[in-house]
């Protein structure tokens, strides 16, 4: 598994994570590996709702012939 090196982090938010994971009964190490894979989650689900949204947005539509639009665009 790669290794990740975040720079510059604040004293105080480092205390606040070294927190959260004491009491959690974890290490700091497993907070941060938690808190990175719950927010990737959260992304990804984020993602396909956008992309769900579109597709219904889209579902039912009848979409023209573009060859006309790509030749003039070809021709500039």
């Amino acid at each position: 598994m790669p290794d990740v090196l975040v720079r510059d982090l604040s004293d105080r938010a480092l205390e606040l994570l070294k927190d959260q994971a004491r009491s959690r009964g974890r290490s700091l190490q497993a907070e941060l590996e938690y808190l990175l894979e719950q927010a990737a989650q959260a992304a990804d689900v984020a993602a396909l709702a956008i992309a769900d949204q579109i597709r219904h947005e889209l579902t039912g539509r009848t979409l023209g012939d573009s060859t006309e639009l790509v030749a003039e665009d070809r021709a500039r």
